[in-house]
């Protein structure tokens, strides 16, 4: 088992998002948004070759792995009708990346939803399938999270994700099923369940993205919460996920001082990210400990 977190929500430079790593005791790193001494922040991947190659070095230098790139390849920021070429351009240049840090992984998408209800667009299929092509053939492995995109829109539209993708892999998120759209159910659309979705899909998970939140009706919003104190059955998946023999990533994202895809978050305040991402790696390091005393696990799901 690999812990790590989402870089970004423990520090928008990548020293800060170095010592927080260090604190916690972890050799892993999930880079998203990094800022590099003299340059500005940008994804791992888009960042300038200078400032992509500083940040590597200090990385290195502290002992630190990059273990999946937390890209924007597709994610909910696109649409299916944005030029193709916008996609293209950025895996090719995640590509020579992963392999200078070494990394197996990355995180994509499948383009943000509309509004209404329909059926997944034929596109978006041939586009998630020629990119998970880029990746294997390079010997890397593509992740689809479950987000606010074509796939995310319930367990079902992910399976069906998986089945017109072959050798797409998943990185299940365990509180985005509290605020998105049930879209396999008629309108109102309910909230996904969180357990639900992990139940059908874990067969296909290989990497794990802890968060964990509550529906707020009144905000029309999640509240984010500490690890197992919200709705995301945070606990329960993790201890079926270790029965089961899972052995791979685990990855966080507090959301509790920065919230990565809300425009009114201000990411200013370095100290209380770290502080929080810390406090909420402890929580989960503590908690992994409580479930693996009971935890019997069968060899599976190895990454």
């Amino acid at each position: 088992m690999k812990l790590m977190g989402i870089g970004d929500e423990a520090a928008n430079g990548v020293d800060g998002q170095i010592q927080a790593t260090r604190e916690l005791g972890w050799k892993f790193i999930e880079p998203r948004g990094v800022e590099v001494p003299g340059f500005a922040k940008a994804n791992f991947h888009e960042i300038p070759d200078a400032a992509f190659d500083l940040g590597v070095k200090k990385l290195e230098d502290a002992g630190i792995q990059v273990y999946c790139f937390g890209s924007t390849v597709m994610n909910w920021a696109k649409k299916i009708t944005d030029p193709f070429d916008v996609t293209l351009a950025e895996v090719k240049r995640a590509i020579p990346r992963m392999k200078r840090t070494g990394a197996k992984y990355i995180r994509i998408m499948s383009f943000k939803p509309g509004d209404e209800e329909f059926k997944t667009p034929p596109e978006v299929f041939r586009r998630v399938r020629d990119v998970t092509n880029m990746f294997l053939d390079e010997g890397l492995q593509p992740v689809h999270e479950n987000c606010m995109n074509y796939g995310g829109m319930s367990w079902q539209h992910t399976l069906e994700l998986l089945d017109q993708c072959p050798g797409l892999k998943l990185v299940f998120d365990t509180a985005n099923p509290i605020f998105n759209p049930d879209r396999s159910k008629p309108k109102p659309w309910p909230r996904q369940d969180a357990w639900e979705f992990w139940e059908h899909v874990r067969d296909h998970v290989v990497h794990t993205h802890i968060k964990d939140a509550t529906w707020n009706p009144a905000k029309n919003d999640a509240d984010y919460n500490w690890p197992g104190e919200g709705a995301g059955r945070v606990r329960d998946i993790l201890a079926d996920a270790f029965a089961r023999g899972y052995d791979a990533g685990i990855s966080i994202e507090p959301h509790m001082v920065v919230v990565f895809h809300d425009a009114q978050s201000k990411a200013n305040n370095d100290d209380a990210m770290r502080k929080n991402y810390v406090e909420y790696g402890r929580r989960l390091e503590k908690m992994i400990g409580e479930i693996k005393i009971v935890s019997s696990p069968r060899p599976q799901n190895r990454g």
